[in-house]
C-alpha cells in the first residue's frame, strides 16, 4: 500500500505542487478521454493529428502517440491507414450508459440523491484499494481546487476531476462509468453550487477543506472515515444549494 508515501502526497497537494507520479502520457490520455466522453469528438469522427494535438495539449508528439496507443488498446479509438485516428462508436464509454438530461430543479436533487448512494461507497473502496498513481491523480485535482479557491473561484471541472479520481481509485469500473454518464448532470449542480459559494458567506474555503479531508482519509487508508466524509460533503453541497429546503420528490 502507500502508507509511507501518503503523508508526502498530502503535503504535496496542500502546497499546490502535484508529484511527478502522474505521467504526462496519463494526463494526455485522461484529457482525450474526457473530450471524447463529453462529445467533443463524436463516434466515428476524426481526431486532430498528432502535431495538432501536441500543440493543443502542450506536450511532445511521442507523448500524444503513446496516449493514442492506449486509447486504441482500450477500443476507444481506431486507426485508418492514411486517414488518421477515429473515435470508436462501440468503445465510447458514453455509448454504454446514459441518463436523461437535467430538465428541472428536482432533477438536480435526484442527481445528488443518486450520488449519495454511490460516491461514499466508492470513497470507502478507494481508501482500501488506492495505489500511488490513484493518490497522485486525486492530488492533482485537489491542487487545482486549491488554486481556484486561493483566487476566490470555483472550478467545476477540477471539482468533477476530484470526484472521478476518487471513484477511479476504487478500481471498480461501475463507479467510474456511472460518474462519467452523470458528468453533464453533475456539472449543472456543481455550477449552481459554485455560484452559491461566491455569496456573502464565502464558503469556498470550507468546501476545499471538505475535499482535503476526503483526500487525506483515502490516502491514509481510513475507509470508513472516507465514506462518512464523502457522504457529509455531498449532503452539505446539496443543502447549501437548496438552502436546506429539500424538494418533495413524491409527486
Amino acid at each position: 500500500m502507500v502508507e509511507e508515501g501518503a503523508s508526502l502526497n498530502v503535503e504535496t497537494a496542500r502546497n499546490g505542487k502535484p508529484g511527478r507520479a502522474v505521467k504526462l502520457v496519463d494526463r494526455v490520455f485522461d484529457q482525450l478521454m474526457d473530450r471524447i466522453r463529453a462529445g467533443n469528438y463524436p463516434p466515428d469522427s476524426r481526431l486532430p493529428g498528432e502535431h495538432e494535438l501536441s500543440s493543443m495539449l502542450g506536450v511532445s508528439r511521442p507523448i500524444v502517440r503513446d496516449a493514442l496507443a492506449r486509447l486504441r488498446e482500450q477500443g476507444v479509438v481506431y486507426a485508418r491507414q492514411g486517414a488518421g485516428t477515429f473515435v470508436s462508436a462501440q468503445g465510447t464509454p458514453s455509448a454504454h450508459l446514459a441518463y436523461s438530461p437535467v430538465k428541472t430543479i428536482a432533477d438536480i436533487q435526484r442527481c445528488y440523491e443518486f450520488r449519495l448512494t454511490i460516491e461514499p461507497a466508492a470513497a470507502f473502496f478507494a481508501a482500501k484499494r488506492r495505489d500511488e498513481t490513484a493518490i497522485q491523480k486525486i492530488a492533482v485535482a485537489l491542487s487545482d481546487l486549491r488554486e481556484a479557491t486561493n483566487h476566490h473561484l470555483h472550478k467545476a471541472d477540477a471539482d468533477f476531476a476530484f470526484h472521478r479520481a476518487v471513484t477511479e481509485a476504487a478500481n471498480n469500473h461501475y463507479y467510474t462509468a456511472s460518474l462519467d454518464a452523470l458528468k453533464a448532470h453533475i456539472a449543472v449542480g456543481m455550477h449552481l453550487h459554485g455560484l452559491s459559494l461566491l455569496g456573502p458567506r464565502q464558503g469556498l474555503q470550507q468546501v476545499f477543506e471538505e475535499h482535503d479531508e476526503i483526500y487525506r482519509a483515502v490516502a491514509e487508508g481510513r475507509a470508513q472515515e472516507a465514506r462518512d466524509l464523502m457522504h457529509r460533503h455531498l449532503e452539505g453541497s446539496r443543502d447549501r444549494l437548496f438552502e436546506g429546503r429539500a424538494l418533495d420528490l413524491s409527486f
